[in-house]
């Protein structure tokens, strides 16, 4: 089951506010900012700061590499100052 697409356009880390990857229901939702996955459990995505995953950089960097290759967009554009 993957996530609506309305769903996915307005989901922001809860943390930093900034947008998220969607890396499928196994992979959940990714900051690549902070290096933080939230998990996506029976298609409702777990947005509390201290259910995150931290990722190590090897892990951030594979995860990266599958945004790149599979071109996975940000949840919404990040804001520039």
């Amino acid at each position: 089951m993957s996530l609506d697409e309305r769903l996915l356009a307005i989901l922001a880390c809860p943390q930093d506010k900034g947008p998220l990857l969607y890396l499928g229901d196994d992979g959940g939702l990714y900051n690549p900012r902070l290096h933080s996955r939230y998990r996506v459990q029976d298609g409702i995505p777990v947005m509390l700061i201290d259910e995150a995953e931290h990722v190590d950089d090897a892990e951030h960097a594979a995860i990266m590499a599958r945004v790149a290759a599979d071109g996975i967009a940000p949840t919404f554009p990040a804001h520039t100052a």
